[in-house]
Protein backbone atom coordinates (compact mmCIF):
# COMPACT_ATOMS: atom_id res chain seq x y z
CA UNK A 1 0.00 0.00 0.00
CA UNK A 2 1.29 3.16 -1.28
CA UNK A 3 1.33 5.90 1.79
CA UNK A 4 3.43 8.71 -0.10
CA UNK A 5 1.38 11.97 0.46
CA UNK A 6 -0.43 12.73 -2.32
CA UNK A 7 0.68 15.77 -4.44
CA UNK A 8 -1.92 18.82 -5.01
CA UNK A 9 -3.03 18.98 -8.63
CA UNK A 10 -1.06 21.71 -10.40
CA UNK A 11 -3.40 24.24 -12.86
CA UNK A 12 -2.59 23.58 -16.26
CA UNK A 13 -2.03 27.23 -17.16
CA UNK A 14 0.46 27.15 -14.49
CA UNK A 15 4.03 28.50 -16.36
CA UNK A 16 7.48 28.78 -15.13
CA UNK A 17 7.81 32.42 -16.44
CA UNK A 18 5.51 33.20 -13.56
CA UNK A 19 8.83 32.18 -11.58
CA UNK A 20 11.09 34.64 -9.71
CA UNK A 21 14.00 34.40 -11.71
CA UNK A 22 16.50 33.93 -8.46
CA UNK A 23 14.19 31.20 -7.97
CA UNK A 24 14.89 29.73 -11.51
CA UNK A 25 18.52 30.06 -11.30
CA UNK A 26 18.90 27.96 -8.32
CA UNK A 27 16.53 25.26 -10.69
CA UNK A 28 19.24 24.99 -13.07
CA UNK A 29 20.86 23.02 -10.50
CA UNK A 30 18.49 20.02 -11.05
CA UNK A 31 17.84 17.73 -13.58
CA UNK A 32 15.47 19.90 -16.65
CA UNK A 33 12.26 17.48 -15.74
CA UNK A 34 12.30 17.60 -11.80
CA UNK A 35 13.26 21.34 -12.31
CA UNK A 36 9.97 21.97 -14.27
CA UNK A 37 7.80 20.14 -12.09
CA UNK A 38 8.79 22.00 -8.88
CA UNK A 39 8.99 25.00 -10.01
CA UNK A 40 5.22 25.12 -11.26
CA UNK A 41 4.59 23.59 -7.52
CA UNK A 42 6.28 26.97 -6.89
CA UNK A 43 4.25 28.91 -8.82
CA UNK A 44 1.50 27.25 -7.99
CA UNK A 45 1.98 27.87 -4.10
CA UNK A 46 2.41 31.50 -4.74
CA UNK A 47 -1.12 31.38 -6.56
CA UNK A 48 -2.69 30.29 -3.27
CA UNK A 49 -1.41 32.50 -1.63
CA UNK A 50 -2.65 35.39 -2.89
CA UNK A 51 -5.82 33.60 -3.09
CA UNK A 52 -5.15 33.34 1.27
CA UNK A 53 -5.38 29.26 0.43
CA UNK A 54 -2.15 28.94 2.81
CA UNK A 55 -3.48 25.23 3.65
CA UNK A 56 -3.24 24.51 -0.50
CA UNK A 57 0.20 26.80 -0.84
CA UNK A 58 2.07 24.39 1.95
CA UNK A 59 0.57 21.52 0.39
CA UNK A 60 2.50 22.54 -3.24
CA UNK A 61 5.40 23.34 -1.61
CA UNK A 62 5.78 19.98 0.42
CA UNK A 63 5.73 18.47 -2.75
CA UNK A 64 8.28 20.33 -4.02
CA UNK A 65 10.05 20.05 -1.07
CA UNK A 66 10.05 16.34 -1.30
CA UNK A 67 11.79 16.63 -5.22
CA UNK A 68 13.92 19.11 -4.29
CA UNK A 69 14.68 20.10 -0.42
CA UNK A 70 18.57 20.83 -0.94
CA UNK A 71 17.58 23.60 -2.66
CA UNK A 72 17.87 26.62 -0.37
CA UNK A 73 14.53 28.77 -2.38
CA UNK A 74 12.37 25.47 -1.75
CA UNK A 75 13.48 25.82 1.85
CA UNK A 76 12.97 29.62 2.02
CA UNK A 77 9.21 29.06 0.99
CA UNK A 78 8.76 26.32 3.08
CA UNK A 79 9.39 28.50 6.08
CA UNK A 80 7.62 31.58 4.83
CA UNK A 81 4.21 29.35 4.39
CA UNK A 82 4.65 27.65 7.98
CA UNK A 83 5.20 31.21 9.37
CA UNK A 84 2.04 32.30 7.71
CA UNK A 85 0.03 29.39 8.87
CA UNK A 86 1.23 30.14 12.14
CA UNK A 87 3.38 27.18 12.58
CA UNK A 88 5.86 28.71 14.02
CA UNK A 89 8.29 25.64 15.18
CA UNK A 90 8.29 23.84 11.64
CA UNK A 91 9.23 27.98 9.90
CA UNK A 92 11.95 28.57 12.40
CA UNK A 93 12.92 24.90 11.41
CA UNK A 94 13.34 26.03 7.72
CA UNK A 95 14.23 29.73 8.39
CA UNK A 96 17.51 28.62 10.34
CA UNK A 97 18.67 25.47 7.43
CA UNK A 98 18.06 28.34 4.88
CA UNK A 99 20.45 30.86 6.86
CA UNK A 100 22.91 27.63 7.19
CA UNK A 101 22.60 27.05 3.19
CA UNK A 102 22.78 30.69 2.07
CA UNK A 103 24.90 32.65 5.15
CA UNK A 104 22.21 35.39 4.51
CA UNK A 105 20.56 37.17 7.51
CA UNK A 106 17.68 38.42 5.10
CA UNK A 107 15.08 35.86 7.21
CA UNK A 108 16.36 36.97 10.58
CA UNK A 109 13.63 38.81 11.58
CA UNK A 110 10.90 36.63 11.18
CA UNK A 111 13.14 33.57 12.47
CA UNK A 112 12.76 35.63 15.57
CA UNK A 113 9.55 36.59 15.43
CA UNK A 114 8.89 33.23 15.46
CA UNK A 115 10.46 32.52 18.22
CA UNK A 116 8.04 35.33 19.61
CA UNK A 117 5.38 33.02 18.96
CA UNK A 118 6.25 30.07 20.36
CA UNK A 119 6.32 32.01 23.76
CA UNK A 120 10.34 32.75 23.84
CA UNK A 121 10.64 36.79 23.17
CA UNK A 122 14.26 36.46 24.77
CA UNK A 123 15.44 33.89 22.72
CA UNK A 124 14.45 36.21 19.98
CA UNK A 125 16.16 38.79 21.36
CA UNK A 126 19.47 36.94 21.73
CA UNK A 127 18.80 35.50 17.51
CA UNK A 128 18.24 39.74 17.37
CA UNK A 129 21.98 40.37 19.11
CA UNK A 130 23.95 37.75 16.58
CA UNK A 131 23.28 40.29 13.60
CA UNK A 132 25.34 43.67 12.85
CA UNK A 133 22.18 45.49 12.00
CA UNK A 134 24.65 47.81 9.68
CA UNK A 135 24.84 44.66 7.46
CA UNK A 136 21.37 44.97 6.91
CA UNK A 137 19.35 46.61 3.90
CA UNK A 138 17.09 49.17 5.33
CA UNK A 139 13.62 47.33 5.24
CA UNK A 140 15.50 44.06 7.12
CA UNK A 141 16.67 46.12 9.71
CA UNK A 142 13.45 47.57 10.47
CA UNK A 143 11.99 44.41 10.48
CA UNK A 144 14.43 43.47 12.94
CA UNK A 145 13.46 46.54 15.03
CA UNK A 146 9.89 46.05 15.01
CA UNK A 147 10.26 42.54 16.52
CA UNK A 148 12.90 43.36 18.96
CA UNK A 149 10.21 46.27 20.34
CA UNK A 150 7.87 43.26 20.26
CA UNK A 151 9.99 40.95 22.47
CA UNK A 152 10.90 43.83 24.60
CA UNK A 153 7.10 44.54 24.88
CA UNK A 154 6.23 40.36 25.65
CA UNK A 155 8.67 40.87 28.64
CA UNK A 156 6.61 43.62 30.20
CA UNK A 157 9.30 45.80 29.36
CA UNK A 158 7.25 48.18 27.15
CA UNK A 159 9.37 51.36 28.16
CA UNK A 160 12.52 49.93 26.54
CA UNK A 161 10.27 48.77 23.59
CA UNK A 162 9.20 52.07 22.83
CA UNK A 163 12.59 53.53 23.22
CA UNK A 164 14.02 51.22 20.67
CA UNK A 165 11.50 52.58 18.21
CA UNK A 166 12.76 55.87 18.80
CA UNK A 167 14.94 56.20 15.05
CA UNK A 168 14.99 58.55 13.01
CA UNK A 169 13.40 56.19 10.31
CA UNK A 170 10.42 56.90 12.53
CA UNK A 171 9.83 60.47 10.82
CA UNK A 172 12.19 60.73 8.06
CA UNK A 173 11.67 57.91 6.42
CA UNK A 174 8.95 58.53 3.09
CA UNK A 175 4.92 57.73 3.42
CA UNK A 176 4.30 54.07 2.41
CA UNK A 177 4.42 50.54 4.47
CA UNK A 178 7.86 51.01 6.27
CA UNK A 179 7.05 54.52 8.02
CA UNK A 180 3.42 53.37 8.41
CA UNK A 181 4.19 49.93 10.41
CA UNK A 182 7.05 52.05 12.37
CA UNK A 183 4.66 54.07 13.51
CA UNK A 184 1.41 51.70 13.92
CA UNK A 185 3.87 49.72 16.14
CA UNK A 186 5.21 52.92 18.05
CA UNK A 187 1.04 54.13 18.28
CA UNK A 188 0.39 50.49 19.86
CA UNK A 189 2.96 50.83 22.34
CA UNK A 190 2.17 53.72 23.62
CA UNK A 191 -1.15 53.30 24.04
CA UNK A 192 -0.23 50.14 26.53
CA UNK A 193 2.40 52.48 28.27
CA UNK A 194 -1.35 54.26 28.87
CA UNK A 195 -0.07 57.40 27.73
CA UNK A 196 -3.43 57.60 25.25
CA UNK A 197 -3.06 61.35 23.76
CA UNK A 198 0.01 60.51 22.52
CA UNK A 199 -1.09 56.99 21.04
CA UNK A 200 -3.59 58.85 19.21
CA UNK A 201 -1.32 61.26 17.72
CA UNK A 202 1.05 58.48 16.29
CA UNK A 203 -1.86 56.57 14.92
CA UNK A 204 -2.98 59.14 13.01
CA UNK A 205 0.58 59.40 11.86
CA UNK A 206 0.23 55.91 10.53
CA UNK A 207 -2.77 56.26 9.13
CA UNK A 208 -1.38 59.06 7.03
CA UNK A 209 1.55 57.00 5.92
CA UNK A 210 -0.50 53.91 5.35
CA UNK A 211 -0.40 54.69 1.35
CA UNK A 212 -0.47 50.90 0.63
CA UNK A 213 -3.14 49.23 3.25
CA UNK A 214 -0.89 47.17 5.33
CA UNK A 215 -2.13 48.56 8.81
CA UNK A 216 -5.50 48.80 10.19
CA UNK A 217 -4.35 52.19 11.90
CA UNK A 218 -7.40 54.23 10.05
CA UNK A 219 -10.20 51.25 11.15
CA UNK A 220 -9.02 52.01 14.87
CA UNK A 221 -8.85 55.87 14.58
CA UNK A 222 -12.49 55.34 13.57
CA UNK A 223 -13.46 52.93 16.02
CA UNK A 224 -11.72 54.78 19.09
CA UNK A 225 -13.57 58.67 17.82
CA UNK A 226 -16.92 55.77 17.56
CA UNK A 227 -16.25 54.86 21.46
CA UNK A 228 -15.51 58.73 22.36
CA UNK A 229 -18.73 60.31 20.91
CA UNK A 230 -20.73 57.29 22.86
CA UNK A 231 -18.90 57.53 26.22
CA UNK A 232 -19.65 61.66 25.42
CA UNK A 233 -23.20 60.95 24.81
CA UNK A 234 -23.74 58.95 28.05
CA UNK A 235 -22.15 61.75 30.09
CA UNK A 236 -24.91 64.72 29.13
CA UNK A 237 -27.32 61.80 29.29
CA UNK A 238 -25.95 62.28 33.22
Amino acid sequence: MDTRPRDPEIPEDVSLDELDKGVGHELRTLPEGLAEVVGRHLVAADRALVDDDVPLARAHIAAAKRRAGRVAAVREAAGITAYLAGDYAEAAAELRTVRRMTGSNAYVPMLADCERGLGRPQRALEIIREVDARSLDQETRIELMLVAAGARADLGQVDAALVMLQVPELTSLPKGSEKARLQYAYADLLERADRLEESREWMTRAASSDIEGVTDAEERLEEAAGLTFIEEELSDED
